[in-house]
């Protein structure tokens, strides 16, 4: 039988003061204590500390979005929706004891969403319940500013503004701060704590890897889908003048004004910045809404080399098969034969469609070729990239994957994008069409056991996968989590150079995302 307790018993302190959460089917849960507090574009600062017990029952605000959610894909990646507040540096702690003795590993969730958009609830399956429960961790979810909120650049139009082109970041390395400052009242180890995130949650990961005021706060990282070409983190020239001086124009307000962005509505700001950024990026120009290459925040390490605190990092990198596989499929390939898929790739590949079959043949012996439809090279590249990069470091092991599993919608829909998270965080049964009768049980086991392990030593092996081996500079070894789990050694290298050769610029895998 589930039991619930809310009393003093599940009370604990922070520097701050006390919090109360509850207890249910043997996990803590606090939801929504703040862990800093800041004003529009400035930096965070601790929040300040308070009298008699904090309710700690509820989830806090999240960031402000630019768009309206629409809720659709429900069945592929369940949602919440909560309320949003510019006052939503927030976070939420599961764990099995309030024992400060009891050291667990700490696992810090970075939401998905670039750096625009998500939260630490967004997905039905980031609830850290399970994971805490069955894996002997304290689980973090952290909710931070976003868009232009977290991420435009005033920083010549006065000091305070300084690193207001990171201020989401800055956000995160606060709430890292507060879990080095407080985690062992809530059972957890601060001198062990990885850091995972998938998609724009994976980029952070790799972003606070290359922030000086980050090192120390966690030990280990995890990046799921995480992994774009430069053009994506790339700011542009000049700085954020050329951006806010167009954004004041067309609030009505000259340079001398620039305060008055603190307090405007932030509707009439994203009004603003959705006007004038498209003719600014075709110039060049800075566009906001990711991180800012500065003192604070040193560039991607692909990119620009790794700092001497991110070559110690371990790493766990990898991506799945389809990331934007998004879309039903016009066909159900398991009424086609071998030649009717083939035409199905012909209308993507043309002449060059018996070269990148036969390679993606040697690749993915067990897959149908029709599902090169659905291959993603987009994440899979760059990611290549880093984990190439990653893999020279000697302090510090790579570890390589990709998830390739199918699931039982739209026709045995490959892997898509954020399809692997619910597996990560034992959570399976909050995705309905995640589970694969006599399949995903056992998948999801290997795959939560790996990232335990992880946590717990920094090598993902356990008795229930093949031995992983580190990837080395120029030999990824790369662990296939799929029906039958497999490491294989450079196994797609060929095929992603004539996938992203050969793949039209606006065929399906592209277009997958719109």
């Amino acid at each position: 039988m589930k039991k619930f307790i809310y009393d003093e018993s599940t009370e604990t302190s922070t520097k701050q003061g006390k919090v109360r959460g509850y207890f249910f089917d043997g996990t803590y849960v606090f939801k929504g204590i703040p862990y800093a507090e800041a004003e529009r574009f400035c930096a965070p600062k601790p929040v300040e500390s308070w009298e008699g017990v904090r309710e700690a029952t509820s989830y806090g605000r999240v960031c402000p979005l630019m768009h309206q959610d629409n809720p659709r894909g429900e069945l592929m990646v369940p949602h919440a929706y909560w309320p949003q507040h510019e006052d939503c540096q927030n976070l939420n702690v599961w764990t099995k004891s309030l024992c400060s003795k009891k050291k667990m590993p700490v696992m810090v969730w970075l939401h998905g969403g670039g750096f625009f958009a998500g939260s630490s609830i967004e997905q039905l399956c980031y609830d850290g319940a399970s994971m805490a429960r069955e894996g002997d961790v304290v689980v973090v979810t952290v909710n931070h500013r976003l868009n232009i909120l977290g991420y435009l650049d005033l920083s010549d139009f006065g000091e305070k503004y300084k690193n207001s082109g990171n201020a989401g970041n800055a956000d995160l390395v606060a709430a890292l701060q507060w879990v080095h400052d407080n985690i062992e009242n809530f059972g957890g180890d601060p001198d062990n704590v990885t850091i995972f995130g998938q998609s724009g949650g994976g980029m952070k990961v790799s972003s606070l890897m290359q922030t000086p005021s980050a090192d120390g706060l966690f030990h280990k990282g995890i990046i799921m889908s995480g992994v774009l070409d430069k053009s994506f983190m790339a700011q542009g020239e000049g700085g954020g003048r050329p951006l806010v001086t167009a954004m004041l124009k067309e609030l009505g307000l000259t340079e001398d004004e620039v305060d008055k962005l603190q307090t405007l509505p932030y509707e009439r700001l994203v009004e603003a910045y959705e006007k004038v950024v498209p003719e600014i990026a075709a110039k060049g120009g800075y566009r906001g809404c990711s991180p800012m290459i500065n003192d604070f925040y040193l560039g991607e390490p692909q990119f620009e080399g790794f700092t001497e605190n991110s070559k110690k990092i371990p790493l766990v990198i990898g991506t799945v098969f389809g990331e934007f596989a998004f879309m039903p499929l016009a066909f159900n390939k398991d009424k086609m034969t071998e030649e009717e898929m083939y035409e199905e790739v012909k209308k993507s590949f043309g002449e060059h469609t018996d070269e990148i079959v036969a390679e993606f043949k040697k690749a993915y012996p067990g897959k149908k070729i029709v599902d090169l439809i659905s291959y993603d090279s987009i994440f899979r590249t760059p990611t290549l990239a880093l984990i190439k990069e990653a893999a020279k470091r000697t302090e510090a092991p790579t570890y390589s994957y990709l998830f390739a599993l199918e699931f039982p919608i739209q026709n045995n829909k490959p892997a898509w994008h954020c399809s692997d998270i619910a597996f990560v965080f034992n959570n399976i049964d909050l995705v309905p069409s995640a589970n694969v009768p006599g399949v995903s049980d056992k998948l999801q086991e290997q795959i939560f056991r790996s990232v335990m392990a992880f946590a717990h030593t920094g090598d993902p092996n356990h008795a229930e996968i093949p031995h992983w081996d580190a990837s080395k500079e120029d030999d990824e070894a790369t662990m296939i989590f799929d029906r039958t789990c497999d490491v294989r050694h450079n196994f797609d290298h060929k095929l992603l150079e004539l996938h992203k050769k050969y793949a039209p610029p606006f065929g399906p895998v592209e277009n997958a995302q719109h």
